[in-house]
């Protein structure tokens, strides 16, 4: 066979332009005259072809791209160079038995090899195709990063390939092939692929025949190496015709050449004939492609990714036919040619098109499943599109002529297939099913016509949909094994091409180690890998066993429960291999990781559908498949036995006897829980649970008998092997009857016996699973040191004990040296429970006998006590060291059994640290020796035994998260670092003898101190580098696996319920999804708080979902919103995971686009899950979104309010309301109707109540916009009246909401139940609500009777929220009791108003007391309600304010109706009974305040008490003197602390001496505050103002003192920072210092005046104004050493000048505080100015302090001289 390659080469180093070199004459008059010229042409161009290999020299410089992909080959070379070394020679095993668990593990390790084995030859070899084709064209249009992407995948699964063929070649038999040679074919493909890398090289230079011939090579050494390994799933006739029809396409192609190379020769123009040559070129160019790979890819064609590779391979070649039959077209029209050129295309595209048919054919494995298998899937379908139809009659029936036509061919095939059915019994069968679908079919096309003869009739369609449902039925019992059949093998295929994927994404995973910076990001997805990697033998074995044993249930759901089990940690590998991508550097290993990942995401997605699928149709077969796996469990179990015996019984590879006993106790656990919920579940009857409890049971034994096994086979015990092996079989055995027994118990779920007989079997098997637990080697080391202490604490048991013989001395040393001994082995306890099994043997003896010798010691000292408690006192601690050694050894022994077992860690160490702390009680009580010797003491053995907690940092002690850890760390370290000081300083200044430890203790303390900021360094990293969504990814995951669980809680609701409330959280799901979008772009700090809140929202969403799903019918619905809310957690996790790495690096674009991608991803699966509950009860659904509707109404309506309070309610142009009365009218009038057919909708169909909350909703949106339109129309001027227009359809919009709740309350209920009642009471205040809009509307423009019409409705909205106000529902939320008084305020208000409106009869004034009383009256009654239901309040005052609100309410009523009869009848008589009303609701409300005062209790206090008010002053003066100090700290950069001396600078002695007042007066102030609440304690100030006239003066001097204190301060530190910058004088300076000086005296003055003088308080307070006073005078003298020459000039120019007259000026004084006081320092400055004004400015300070203080005691006055 010989082929031809045309090849191009190409070098874009410049290229030839076409032009003209003649140009255009000149032609100019010459001196002679006109002269003759010649007219001519130039010669045609010339262009000489130069054919060759170009000089390597010449070639220009590498991109870099290409520089890139140069270190991509280079780093796969030296992979591939490696693999080739490893293959070099065979793995070593260990010795296997041949028993039938070592039978059964060799054949799936070789089952696992072959199928990675041919995931990675598929990988290598679609690799390999990538390649070729990415290199066909240009070199400078080449995607060099997705070559790289393909080489690195070519080379690290040429590497993982490596290791498995070196286990599958040491396990393979002599049957299928020798290990050598498929060492030899492994060889053989690194050979060629590392010949392949050579070529594609950019510096190679080679051929491209050197390239096709090295990928064919890959392919031939493929398909050697899967036939060396038995896995050559294509036979050779399948590749010899996929070979044939390529070599097809390239004969058809070379024709179509040679037609454009005869249009080439007849076209005129160059360049269209050039264009035709390279086209034609080109389309050799890519059919030689398409040859080659083809021949690359055919050995492994069942792969998808390789067949993907051929079909782009394919499509390649169908543009270049295209393209060369354009060139052709532009060339020439000559249609004889053309025509022959279009006819070779066609012949070509033929050729292409049964090429890809092939492989297509191939995919779908070439063998429908059955006959029926395209008439079924069209049934299926297009039932479906009729049940979504509903509604349209036309589109219904035409889906009901289709379904026909399906049906009738599958009758027809069923009854061909009958009548060639050689078995009588099937053709019965086939003939009694096509009969069944027959008739079905005639209901069908029956309703069908009536449905096109009355389309507007729902119960035509109706009575189609249920013939559909029953056709559905029929052809599931008609062709059920034909679809079973598919499903099960969809799923087959599912499962295959997700292990690939995610043996590729492994792959990928390690590859991109090297070069991915982030550690933590890397160590998330290893750890994810080697999750996936422990699931992918299951799933592989599931695959094996379904396909060799088709018709086998066990094996099929094997196979499903693999499959199921492989989805959680498939996502999570995917979610860590797409959160590494971005930090990886090597963009070919990032491309690799990102393309598997993505692949596996696919798999993964059909995964999950073809084993849910596979569930439903494979049915409840759990629990005769868990009896088939216990009895096989058992006979394994027998056949290890006689291995055993014969001394032939292996531990299987990596098998040790610490590890399987480890197994064993841990899932010696689980299988007790699951065979709990097993009885359980029986016992209710419930069939689904107890299967899938079963499963579990089964799943749990099996790794019990595995562990059991190597327990047995690793031991070097027989005789413990033997009883090991024995206990097992038992617990097999014992299994195996309880699941027969809970099979029985479901056929008759009430009967007492078969209930007792369950319970007698699970009692057997728990004996024997206990039993088995006990044969692990160490257990019975532990039982028999517990059983010596008991034995040794009988000693304490003897009435008296007699007198020690030994020296006080002496004992009290045995005495320590025995407890330091105990103390010790108990630390080695618990360290010997983390090693391996004969470490507890010997630490439990050991700690046996140094109990021993303690208890004796401990004997021997209570011989020592004086008196008989002394003695009794130590023999009972004795008998607490007993119990907490007992303890600990029992702790040990469970955590030794299970060490993952919850809190088990924390147990044991909570028992030594028992054992340790008991001691110390004991050597306490018998130590009498120096201080401190006890406590060192105890301390050193406390350390000893949290000492080795550090040995192991993984394991958790406390159950603090990490930053909770860090945090307690970081204070403890602290701490830990005064007390070492502390040790030591003290250690140095005692009256020590040993003189010589300081030296020591001094380095001791040193080295412990540089320990703690050692660890308070790596702390403070830690916390700033560490994300924090592990914890919340971690709840959604716990939250999703609670869906799954067996038996759900028991319903305390109804669906309706459930669905309310999974609607709720799901739709904040969705706003905190789309608040996520957003603060991705602005604030990403803030993603972890809204992360944290979407964890929250679905925790509630998962356990109301698994509630709704329980209580939805049918169960099919319960299913899809389970899986549906499980689809969304996925969602969410993934959401919660980008918003934690956006938070490590909130500048990643490509982690910003993720979230926003799964934060869209999120809001669609929302969606799906209210699609899923509408399924469920359609009209309760659409009840919910109504009322989300009517809520959205009534909140904008509030707000229209607010806008019309304000004034600027206008409208768009100039309309009146009349233009829209008459639509409100006809607007409210449709809502009644509505509002009709939803009361009816409760009793009738879910559609119908469904299209009647949907109208609703629709007409009250309408209604409010209408409504809004005719208040605007009233104009700006009149905005009483608009609030009262708003008002009424808030009201209706408000029934409205009340009304959908009680209809979807009521829905589907019988006609006596309670929500009846409720719906007719809603249905009630909605009618009235309505006719008062009706009434208000058509009253608004009578200016006569709005008023009176506006307090109608007030009355009527008030006795509607009193309605509310009086039911027992508890608020949500809860107030103060402070709340409720300040809302009484507007009670207050509001009666005021009412009785002014009633006495002026005034409309105007009637509308503004409508509106306002709404207000009052429902935020008086909504504050009373919450603040009594505040969990602190206590039922007697909670009743109490209750019954006061509303008599409160209902006085007001009476008032307001009394106002409306005088506005009827205005009589003076009338008006007079006003006041009457408003004393009824005066008293009401002072009791209702009386009762909120109650609710505070003791501690409550009046806001409006003058003392309060002074305190807060108080308080507020000193925020307000810090805040100016922190204006000095302002002026200049922050120094060391300093004193303000002489010493300083002038400047440097201003600010520091103002610091020190501001801080003084800071301190003084509260110091105030403080006596002033002791005043109020000792009773001279009363806490509530009876004498408020007395203490109410008081309490304003005092507040005045503390503003001036607060003021002057506030100047002074102004002055000091204009002083130091030089814009003012010395002087104001100083006058600010004087003026805090007095006005702290004042403050000092005004607290005496009610104080007791020897009281703590008041000699603080007069200490901090000594200390004021003292640093005041430091700043003035600071001041005046710079001021000294000026002043002398100053008191000269004094002397001079004449005195001026001292007129009385009237003076304006300031109202505001601060600037009153810089109007006395103004006045003060200047009299230090101008000696001569002294006196007048000393008036002016008089008049001023006068009348600021007017108000003030008389013994708070200043005396004016």
């Amino acid at each position: 066979r010989r082929s031809t390659i045309l090849q191009q080469q190409f070098n874009r180093t410049g290229k030839a332009e076409h032009g003209s070199v003649a140009l255009p004459a000149v032609m100019r008059s010459g001196s002679s005259g006109p002269e003759t010229f010649n007219v001519g042409s130039m010669p045609s161009p010339q262009q000489q072809v130069m054919v060759g290999q170009m000089h390597r020299g010449h070639m220009p410089p590498l991109t870099s791209a290409q520089q890139a992909l140069m270190g991509t080959i280079n780093t796969s070379m030296h992979a591939v160079q490696q693999a080739q070394e490893d293959l070099g020679e065979l793995d070593s095993l260990p010795p296997l038995g041949q028993d039938m668990a070592s039978r059964v593990w060799v054949q799936n390790k070789v089952d696992e090899s072959k199928h990675e084995i041919h995931s990675q030859v598929d990988a290598i070899t679609a690799g390999t195709a990538s390649v070729v084709n990415l290199t066909a064209g240009d070199p400078a249009d080449t995607d060099y990063t997705a070559v790289g992407c393909a080489i690195t995948t070519i080379s690290s699964n040429l590497t993982e390939m490596s290791k498995g063929v070196k286990l599958l070649a040491a396990l393979m038999d002599d049957e299928v092939g020798s290990g050598e040679d498929l060492l030899r074919a492994a060889r053989t493909l690194a050979g060629a692929v590392s010949d392949l890398l050579k070529a594609v090289q950019p510096t190679s230079g080679e051929p491209r025949q050197t390239v096709l011939t090295a990928a064919g090579s890959i392919g031939q050494a493929s398909g050697d190496l899967l036939r060396q390994i038995g896995e050559n799933e294509t036979d050779e006739r399948f590749q010899d015709v996929l070979m044939s029809l390529a070599k097809a396409v390239a004969n058809a192609a070379a024709m179509l050449v040679l037609k454009a190379k005869n249009v080439a020769q007849v076209a005129e123009d160059t360049v269209l004939q050039n264009r035709v040559i390279a086209a034609a070129t080109q389309c050799a160019l890519s059919t030689s492609q398409l040859v080659a790979c083809a021949k690359v890819v055919s050995p492994t064609i069942s792969s998808p990714v390789c067949q993907e590779q051929l079909i782009e391979a394919g499509k390649l070649v169908d543009r270049s036919v295209e393209n060369c039959v354009r060139a052709c077209q532009a060339a020439t029209t000559d249609s004889e040619l053309l025509k022959q050129v279009s006819a070779a295309a066609s012949v070509v595209s033929q050729a292409l098109h049964d090429l890809l048919q092939h492989v297509r054919q191939f995919a779908s494995r070439g063998e429908p499943i059955g006959r029926y298998d395209q008439a079924t899937d069209t049934i299926m379908c297009v039932t479906e599109s009729i049940f979504s139809s509903m509604g349209d009659a036309g589109e219904m029936v035409r889906q009901a002529r289709v379904l026909a036509q399906a049906t009738s061919d599958l009758v027809n095939a069923m009854r061909s297939d009958a009548e060639a059915e050689i078995d009588m019994e099937n053709s019965k069968k086939l003939l009694a099913a096509a009969k069944l679908l027959a008739d079905s079919t005639a209901r069908m096309v029956e309703a069908a016509k009536g449905a096109a003869a009355n389309p507007e009739n729902e119960d035509q369609q109706q009575r189609l949909r249920e013939a559909a449902e029953g056709l559905r039925v029929a052809t599931n019992a008609a062709a059920q094994n034909a679809i079973k059949k598919k499903i099960v093998n969809r799923l087959e295929v599912a499962a295959k091409q997700a292990a690939a994927a995610a043996t590729q994404t492994i792959a990928a995973s390690q590859n991109a180690a090297v070069s991915n910076k982030n550690p933590a990001a890397q160590q998330q997805l290893v750890q994810s890998c080697k999750a996936v990697a422990d699931h992918i033998p299951q799933l592989v074995q599931g695959v094996r066993g379904s396909q060799a044993q088709a018709e086998d249930l066990s094996a099929q759901l094997a196979l499903i429960i693999s499959s199921q089990n492989f989805l959680q940690p498939g996502s999570k590998m995917v979610s860590s291999a797409k959160a590494a991508v971005p930090t990886v550097s090597d963009q070919a290993a990032a491309m690799q990781l990102s393309q598997c990942a993505k692949n596996l995401a696919t798999s993964l997605a059909e995964l999950r559908t073809a084993s849910q699928k596979a569930h439903e149709a494979c049915g409840p077969m759990e629990i005769d498949s868990a009896l088939n796996t216990v009895q096989t469990l058992k006979n394994e179990l027998q056949d290890a036995k006689v291995a055993a015996v014969e001394s032939q019984l292996k531990p299987l590879p990596g098998e040790t006897l610490e590890k399987c006993a480890q197994d064993l106790g841990s899932t010696s656990k689980a299988v007790g829980s699951s065979m709990a919920q097993l009885l359980t579940c029986a016992a209710q009857g419930n069939e689904h649970y107890t299967g899938v409890a079963a499963r579990e049971t089964a799943q749990a034994l099996k790794t019990l008998a595995q562990a059991a096994r190597g327990v047995a086979a690793s031991t070097s015990d027989p005789a413990a092997a033997h009883a090991m092996l024995d206990s097992a079989r038992d617990v097999m055995e014992g299994s195996a009857m309880l699941i027969q027994e809970a099979k029985q118990a479901l056929i008759a779920p009430g009967d007492a016996e078969s209930q007792q007989r369950l319970a007698q079997v699970a009692k057997a098997v728990s004996h024997s699973l206990n039993n088995c637990v006990n044969c692990l080697p160490g257990q019975k080391d532990v039982d028999v040191a517990l059983k010596s202490i008991g034995e040794s604490s009988k000693k304490l048991l003897v009435d008296s004990l007699p007198p020690s013989t030994k020296p006080f001395q002496e004992a009290q040393s045995e005495l320590n040296q025995a407890a330091a001994d105990l103390n010790q082995s108990a630390g080695e306890v618990v360290h010997a429970t983390r090693g391996q099994s004969g470490e507890l043997a010997a630490a439990s003896g050991k700690f046996s006998d140094d109990f021993d010798e303690f208890l004796d010691a401990g004997i021997e000292m209570a011989g020592q006590a004086q008196t008989k408690e002394d003695q009794i006192q130590v023999i009972g601690n004795l008998k607490n060291i007993s119990m907490a050694s007992s303890k600990l050894l029992l702790a040990a022994k469970s955590l030794s059994v299970d060490p993952g077992a919850p809190n088990a860690k924390n147990l044991l160490a909570a028992a030594a640290r028992a054992v340790t702390e008991s001691i110390n009680q004991l050597i306490t009580l018998c130590t009498q020796q120096a201080p401190g010797q006890k406590e060192c003491d105890n301390a050193l053995r406390e350390l000893e035994t949290v000492k080795g907690m550090l040995d192991n940092p993984n394991e958790p002690v406390s159950d603090l998260s990490y930053f909770d850890c860090i945090e307690s760390v970081m204070e403890n370290s602290k701490v830990l670092g005064e007390s070492m000081a502390g040790i030591s300083q003290n250690a140095k200044t005692g009256d020590l003898p040993a003189q010589h430890t300081h030296d020591a203790i001094t380095e001791a303390a040193q080295l412990m101190k540089e320990a703690v900021d050692d660890i308070m360094v790596t702390l403070n990293e830690a916390a700033s580098e560490v994300g924090l969504v592990g914890g919340m990814v971690d709840a959604i995951a716990e939250a999703m696996s609670k869906l799954d669980e067996g038996t759900p809680p028991e319903p305390k609701g109804t669906f309706v319920d459930y669905q309310t409330t999974v609607v709720k959280y799901s739709k904040a799901i969705a706003v905190t999804a789309q608040e996520m979008m957003t603060k991705s772009v602005t604030n990403p700090e803030e993603l972890g708080g809204l992360a944290s809140q979407m964890t929250s929202d679905y925790g509630h969403l998962a356990l109301q979902g698994q509630m709704a799903a329980a209580t939805a019918e049918p169960e099919e619905i319960g299913f899809q919103i389970r899986t549906r809310v499980q689809d969304l957690g996925h969602g969410c996790i993934f959401l919660v995971q980008k918003a934690g790495a956006l938070q490590v690096c909130p500048t990643d674009s490509y982690t910003k686009r993720e979230l926003i991608e799964c934060a869209r991803a999120v809001t669609e699966k929302v969606s799906l899950v209210l699609s899923a509950l509408q399924a469920g009860n359609k009209g309760t659904q659409a009840c919910i979104t109504a009322a989300t509707a009517v809520s959205g109404i009534i909140a904008d309506l509030d707000t229209t309010i607010m806008f019309a309070t304000a004034g600027t309610l206008n409208a768009e142009n100039s309309e009146t309301f009349a233009d829209h009365r008459e639509n409100i009218l006809k607007t409210a009038k449709a809502l009644v109707e509505d509002t009709k057919l939803l009361v009816s909708g409760a009793a009738s169909t879910p559609d119908k109540l469904a299209q009647a909350a949907q109208s609703s909703a629709a007409t009250i949106t309408q209604l409010a916009e209408v409504v809004k339109l005719g208040a605007a129309s009233l104009g700006s001027n009149d905005p009483e009246t608009q609030v009262v227009l708003i008002n009424a359809i808030k009201d209706v919009a408000k029934a409205l909401s009340d009304l959908i709740g009680a209809t979807k309350g009521a829905a589907s209920k019988p006609a006596d139940d309670p929500s009846m009642y409720q719906l007719k009471g809603a249905a009630k205040v909605m009618v009235t609500n309505v006719t008062s809009l009706l009434k208000t509307v058509k009253a608004v423009e009578d200016e006569a009777t709005r008023g009176t019409r506006a307090l109608e409705a007030t009355i009527e909205y008030i006795k509607q929220e009193l309605t509310v106000f009086q039911s027992k529902e508890v608020p949500e939320k809860t107030s103060s009791p402070e709340e409720s008084i300040r809302m009484t305020k507007g009670i207050t208000m509001a009666t005021a108003k009412a009785v002014a409106a009633g006495n002026s009869c005034r409309q105007e004034d009637v509308i503004a007391t409508a509106n306002l009383s709404r207000k009052a009256v429902s935020d008086m009654l909504t504050a009373c309600k919450q603040a009594s239901f505040h969990p602190d309040v206590s039922d007697e005052v909670r009743t109490r304010a209750l019954r006061y609100g509303t008599e409160c309410t209902l006085g007001y009523l009476d008032l307001l109706e009394h106002v409306l009869v005088v506005l009827q009848k205005p009589t003076p008589e009338l008006k007079h009974q006003l006041a009457a009303f408003s004393k009824r609701v005066a008293g009401a409300v002072t009791e209702l305040i009386q009762a909120a005062e109650a609710m505070k209790g003791t501690e409550w206090v009046d806001p409006e008490d003058p003392t309060v008010i002074a305190e807060t002053e108080l308080l507020g003066a000193a925020a307000s003197i810090e805040a100016a100090a922190k204006k000095l700290e302002q002026l200049k950069p922050r120094a060391k602390p300093k004193q303000a001396d002489e010493t300083l600078d002038f400047e440097e002695q201003i600010l520091e001496a103002a610091k020190s007042i501001a801080a003084a007066t800071s301190a003084l102030v509260k110091s105030a505050s403080a006596a002033q609440r002791e005043l109020v304690a000792q009773g001279k100030v009363g806490s509530i103002p009876a004498n408020a006239a007395d203490d109410g003066q008081w309490s304003q001097g005092l507040i005045s003192a503390a503003r001036m204190v607060a003021a002057a301060t506030s100047s002074l530190c102004e002055a000091a920072n204009a002083s130091v910058q030089g814009h003012a004088s010395e002087e104001k300076l100083i006058s600010s210092a004087k003026q805090v000086a007095a006005s702290t005296a004042q403050l000092l003055v005004a607290c005496k005046v009610k104080a007791d003088q020897d009281s703590e308080a008041m000699r603080r307070l007069q200490v901090m104004v000594t200390d004021a006073g003292g640093k005041i005078l430091l700043l003035e003298r600071a001041a005046g050493n710079a001021v000294k020459r000026a002043s002398d000039n100053l008191v000269r120019a004094a002397q001079k000048a004449a005195f001026g007259k001292a007129d009385d000026d009237d003076v304006v004084v300031k109202t505001k505080f601060v600037g009153g006081i810089a109007q006395i320092i103004a006045a003060q400055e200047e009299m230090l100015k101008k000696e001569r004004e002294l006196e007048e400015a000393r008036k002016k300070l008089a008049q001023i302090r006068q009348q600021q203080y007017k108000f003030l005691p008389t013994e708070l006055r200043e005396d004016e001289g």
